[in-house]
């Protein structure tokens, strides 16, 4: 099974931006990276008037564009899918998911905190809380990152949940 490490937080406080910042650490040594946002307010990738939006509006309960660099697959969704859900359903020939957005979820935690934003840590150890990235020394019960530790981001994710590299299998 693929693990899962999810990037919470408040809006805000960068979780994007350290996600990408701890992606090329983990590639850089071998590890193959997917990754799943969730936002509750929905998105738009198939525009209108596009064919693809055209084959949707047309009744295609799934419409899959592919090129030769890349394929995307929009399907009409009954539900809000679990991390394992979308893990089973969509993601293969990865080492890990880093995921960011599913604030209540069941899998290993590292939160993104900002003391200058003035609010409390939202996860705990019984909220399967591993780690916190924060631009403040934290003591907390679990191990507290400085933000900007990228590579300490990404050795404690390949310590704790991963393997040896594909490339050296």
């Amino acid at each position: 099974m693929i693990p899962v490490v999810s990037f919470v937080g408040k809006s805000g406080v960068g979780k994007t931006t350290l996600i990408e910042k701890v992606i090329p650490e983990l590639t850089r040594k071998g590890w193959r990276v997917a990754t799943i946002k969730h936002s509750r307010h929905g998105f738009d990738i198939d525009r209108k008037g596009k064919d693809s939006w055209r084959h949707r509006q047309a009744g295609a309960q799934m419409t899959v564009m592919s090129s030769p660099k890349e394929v995307v697959a929009i399907e009409n969704s009954e539900k809000d899918f679990t991390i394992g859900e979308l893990r089973d359903r969509y993601i293969h020939d990865v080492d890990v998911i880093l995921t960011e957005g599913f604030k209540g979820n069941p899998y290993p935690k590292i939160e993104v905190f900002r003391a200058s934003l003035n609010h409390d840590l939202l996860c705990s150890e019984t909220d399967n809380l591993i780690a916190v990235a924060s631009d403040e020394d934290m003591n907390i019960g679990v191990p507290c990152l400085n933000i900007n530790d990228t590579e300490g981001i990404a050795q404690l994710i390949i310590e704790l949940f991963l393997g040896k590299p594909y490339k050296e299998r």
